[in-house]
């Protein structure tokens, strides 16, 4: 019997009993703590089923699925905490873990096993339903296994994200990274700056086409926000499937958005729209009472709203520029007793941390905050060159891996020319199932996780999106989730083919494996036919791209300098 699990467990034995059958007759057996994941396979199971399987305390003789916790609950953020044991005879189903979070990741591993038309929005088969009879030991690799979702350069309504969670969660990730502010939208309301919502959060229109090869404009409003309540709802839904969601305020770079509201914040003082098209801006927040005070107002209400003990405060791509030239920035450099202006974002990542830790969190920031040091609890997430990795872990910081190299899922899936417009570089199916994201020579320890990126500046749909995750977040989910050797023993690639009917079942809008149907294919952008794809993705390769200067190697396109845009 073939059984093709996404991600594939530490251990499983395939017996040769006979299924379990799920049918109106079962019941969910559970008590204290372990009820939540006994009522989420309920409510999971309700639609695609058609059953209502009662919860109780008490277990029958046969026709049950138990829910056990075992001994005190390891500490958070261990893969010890996601460890559970599931077993399948024909006369019942038992799952056992030390918290709560293994006996959800059971769940998700339970719901893999089902037929996989149990995973549509209604009923369309009949009970009973079997599940086939096994044991599966399992344990995640890493303890963050995350998923960035940018909500800031393409909005998402809320339905949207809540889908994506599903998704995500049934592939065993555990952190939704929600980017929420950038320089093309602002999408938290924060009392006492209504602006942020009324001006940030709305750009006059989109441009057309790759930032590096505008087509015009599409002369459309683009916007919109979450409330409090929103974000509520979105975290909650989230917990209940066993992930965290990890916020992500960009400062005290990719501000162009708040400036639009709030131009006093800035160095200059001069007001500007909220940007249309993307790349990184000039505009940093000014090293101002006035500024720190936005600052905090904003941490404040991300610390009310936003359980995790993580906070992501961005600090990527953070030009110095106006700091340089601004003699008010230039004096408060010397006034801190900074060796200059340049070290300004050290300063304000320290003044970060330090309020956010009032409220009992910790920040992550993009590798940039360990140029000029970083505080020691930071954690740092690598995504401009994987060997920065080695140095943060060097440095004694902890570690998530997202690097370019195979986590961007916003870029190309192929070099079809069919492809539709994504951004720069190519990272494939085969270039993930492949990646090892323990540096050479580095404790496994050492990293708290993995992470997959999606930046949305050419994802302006939900079904676009769709098409960018899968199914290559199948591959992310896995190298987070399996050790190396139980990828090497059975290989993703041969698993994937009956993974896609679950998306089938779904209905995700997945990138078929033999490339793009002529429905899903972009609109070639106008241009020279010397440019690259990072510039005209129709084009046809040549060594060097004469606009851009990006160098083409081996059919994929290098960024020099590498760039988030």
């Amino acid at each position: 019997m073939t059984i093709e699990l996404v991600p594939r467990p530490a251990s499983m034995t395939v017996n040769s009993g006979d299924p379990f059958q799920l049918d109106d007759g079962t019941v969910l057996v559970a008590t204290g703590p372990a009820a939540d994941a006994a009522w989420l396979l309920h409510d999971l199971l309700r639609a695609g089923t058609g059953l209502r399987l009662p919860v109780t305390d008490t277990a029958p003789a046969t026709g049950a699925i138990e829910f056990t916790l075992t001994g005190e609950p390891p500490a958070e953020w261990t893969t010890a905490r996601e460890a559970y044991r599931l077993e399948i005879t024909a006369t019942g189903v038992r799952i056992g873990a030390a918290a709560p979070a293994g006996l959800i990741q059971a769940v998700h591993t339970l719901r893999q096993l089902l037929p996989v038309d149990t995973l549509r929005s209604v009923a369309v088969a009949r009970a009973p339903f079997p599940l086939p009879a096994l044991v599966i030991e399992d344990e995640p690799r890493f303890a963050w296994r995350g998923l960035m979702l940018d909500v800031a350069r393409h909005f998402l309504p809320k339905e949207s994200v809540l889908r994506i969670i599903d998704l995500a969660a049934l592939h065993h990730l555990n952190v939704l990274h929600f980017h929420l502010t950038d320089d093309q939208g602002w999408r938290l309301p924060v009392p006492g700056w209504p602006k942020l919502t009324e001006i940030s959060s709305w750009r006059t229109e989109t441009a057309i086409g790759h930032a590096l090869a505008k087509a015009g404009y599409d002369g459309t409003p683009h916007g919109g926000y979450y409330t409090a309540d929103d974000l509520r709802e979105i975290v909650a839904y989230a917990g209940y499937r066993g992930m965290t969601v990890v916020p992500e305020i960009d400062l005290p770079g990719h501000v162009r958005s708040v400036l639009a509201a709030y131009p006093e914040l800035g160095n200059t003082g001069e007001r500007k729209p909220v940007a249309t098209t993307f790349g990184i801006f000039s505009e940093v927040l000014a090293p101002s009472d006035e500024a720190l005070r936005f600052c905090r107002d904003v941490f404040d209400t991300v610390a009310d709203i936003f359980p995790a003990n993580f906070v992501h405060i961005g600090g990527d791509e953070c030009p110095r520029t106006e700091w340089r030239d601004s003699p008010f920035a230039q004096e408060k450099a010397a006034e801190l007793g900074l060796a200059g202006p340049e070290m300004l974002q050290s300063w304000f990542t320290r003044q970060y941390a330090d309020h956010l830790a009032g409220h009992g969190r910790s920040i992550i920031g993009w590798d940039e905050i360990l140029d000029g040091g970083a505080p020691a609890d930071a954690v740092v997430m690598v995504w401009r060159d994987f060997a920065i990795a080695a140095k943060a872990i060097e440095k004694g910081h902890r570690v998530i891996v997202a690097p370019v190299q195979a986590a961007y899922l916003d870029y190309y899936p192929s070099d079809l020319p069919e492809e539709p417009l994504h951004i720069h570089n190519q990272i494939t199916l085969e270039d993930i199932a492949d990646f090892e994201p323990v540096p050479d020579g580095a404790d496994e320890s050492s990293l708290l996780g993995v992470q997959s990126q999606l930046w949305s500046e050419y994802l302006p749909t939900s079904r676009a999106v769709e098409y960018a995750l899968f199914p290559r977040l199948a591959a992310s989910a896995e190298l987070a989730w399996s050790t190396p050797q139980v990828r090497r023993d059975h290989p993703l690639l041969e698993r994937i083919p009956g993974h896609l009917k679950r998306l089938d079942a779904l209905g995700v809008n997945y990138r078929p494996l033999d490339g793009p149907h002529p429905w899903q294919q972009g609109v070639p952008e106008p241009g020279p036919e010397s440019m690259c794809r990072n510039c005209r993705p129709s084009a046809v390769k040549i060594p060097t791209c004469p606009p851009c200067e990006h160098v083409v190697e081996a059919g994929r396109v290098i960024v020099r300098p590498p760039s988030h845009d």
